[in-house]
């Protein structure tokens, strides 16, 4: 069954095209407005799957930030709530729909102009990360940000979440590269943040506010990125670990003097699902690997490759393998990348996105284990290792009630573990409406209140992305 369609679910569908509809597809044009229920009905979900998305009024389909800037005036004027979206590929719920609402789609925004001598990317929203990547390989540059979904994945999506991914631990997240932003509030005013010198501090930063803030502040329509000179290529390492908690413990130990371009865990639930769908050879016995880079290149290159070996050797690996070879290197980290569509194969998945400090890494996976255990459900653990950033993926059959209770249970206790060791709810993905219950708790209620008075200054209707992040 494709994704967003049936099981279960049930709402409202708009019987007949409101008054105010008319008049947004009177200001926009049919062609940018989707009223049909058939076609309406595919921008409902995320790649969340949450259950609670609402029926849209319509969809609008953007191509310019003027199309962004009448939208979000029609939708004060009639208090319309509206849901930013670009692929869709939320993992939080953060573009879910929600009822009665409109979805403002900026998948048709894609255009990308690279200045090579300035040494930025300046993206529309709907532009794919990959896309990024592409042009500015194409004048010899380098965006570094990789979310696992970079192929499928939007820049404007990247931003609102911060999504960061396997290079993060040594370049940084999305924020990192945001030099400038062209935002829309939600009575249509248009603000320019920043632009493209590599230092401003002219005022208050208000640019880094909305990165990450969900589309609740505003829905951001071009951005301007920093690029970087190619790195040298990689050299990669693969350990593998009896115990899920000695890999972690050479997560710590290795941090603690390194930082390599990745370095991400694959526990053995998820080594096998990647084995049984690609055949890569990948031990399977193991309890977990560990894939470390250095893109330091040259003698450095090759005494961080000798550390990471001696690193993982001394806390018990069992085996270490390393290769220079850079299209085999590529495959270990497409492994990697593919272990998420990999576990789906199992049944429905709740992906986590915790984060802890370095040191309680091994207490992190290992109470994982334990969690999975207890609750009689299958968790697979991946994750960005070197940051501390974790993707539990809670398995579970969506027809069966009971397994389904088990595993909401189990999504619920990685996170009051990943608090109680002083991590975090969300590293990249956002908090959406998933994780809402789990945010109080996670910032505390000072800031919480302080996080509603910026929305209320943004946003004083609550029109944008209500029900998501706060």
């Amino acid at each position: 069954m494709a994704r967003g369609q049936g099981e279960g679910r049930s709402s409202t569908v708009p019987a007949a095209l409101p008054e105010p509809v008319a008049l947004l597809v009177g200001t926009l044009g049919p062609d940018r407005v989707l009223t049909d229920p058939d076609l309406v009905a595919s921008y409902r979900f995320d790649r969340s799957n949450d259950p609670s998305a609402g029926w849209p009024l319509a969809v609008v389909r953007a191509t310019s930030a003027e199309d962004v800037r009448r939208t979000l005036q029609w939708a004060s004027a009639h208090r319309v709530p509206v849901v930013p979206r670009g692929a869709g590929t939320s993992l939080a719920g953060g573009s879910v729909a929600v009822q009665g609402g409109v979805v403002l789609s900026l998948e048709r925004m894609r255009a990308i102009t690279i200045d090579r001598l300035a040494g930025v990317a300046i993206c529309q929203p709907g532009a794919l990360n990959v896309e990024v990547k592409r042009a500015a390989a194409a004048e010899g540059l380098w965006y570094p940000p990789d979310p696992s979904s970079f192929e499928i994945c939007s820049i404007g999506g990247n931003v609102a979440t911060n999504a960061g991914g396997t290079c993060c631990v040594k370049y940084g997240v999305t924020t990192d590269y945001v030099l400038g932003l062209e935002v829309v509030l939600a009575d249509g005013r248009l603000l320019r943040l920043g632009g493209r010198t590599v230092k401003d501090v002219a005022g208050y930063d208000l640019k880094r506010l909305f990165v990450g803030s969900e589309g609740t502040l505003g829905v951001v329509t071009e951005v301007t990125l920093r690029l970087r000179p190619q790195p040298p290529p990689a050299v990669t390492m693969v350990a593998s670990f009896a115990d899920v908690a000695d890999a972690g413990r050479a997560v710590s130990a290795l941090t603690a003097t390194l930082r390599p371009s990745a370095l991400e865990l694959m526990d053995q639930v998820s080594v096998r699902a990647v084995e049984a769908q690609l055949r890569m050879g990948l031990d399977t016995t193991a309890g977990a690997l560990l894939l470390g880079r250095s893109d330091a290149g040259g003698d450095r290159g090759q005494r961080e490759l000798e550390q990471m070996v001696a690193c993982c050797r001394a806390e018990g690996a069992l085996e270490v393998f390393w290769t220079a070879d850079e299209e085999e290197g590529e495959q270990f980290m497409a492994a990697r990348r593919q272990a998420i569509p990999a576990v789906e194969r199992l049944g429905r998945v709740l992906i986590e996105d915790v984060g802890v400090p370095l040191p309680k890494v091994a207490e992190l996976v290992s109470g994982v284990a334990a969690i999975g255990e207890a609750h009689e459900t299958t968790i697979a653990t991946i994750g960005h290792a070197g940051d501390g950033n974790f993707h539990p993926l809670v398995v579970f059959d969506p027809l069966d009630p009971q397994a389904t209770e088990r595993a909401q249970r189990a999504f619920g206790a990685v996170m009051d573990l990943a608090q109680q060791l002083g991590g975090t709810i969300t590293g990249e993905h956002g908090v959406g409406t998933l994780k809402r219950p789990w945010l109080p708790r996670q910032v505390g209620p000072e800031v919480l209140g302080i996080q509603r008075q910026l929305k209320q200054l943004f946003d004083p209707l609550g029109i944008l992305n209500p029900g998501k992040a706060l």
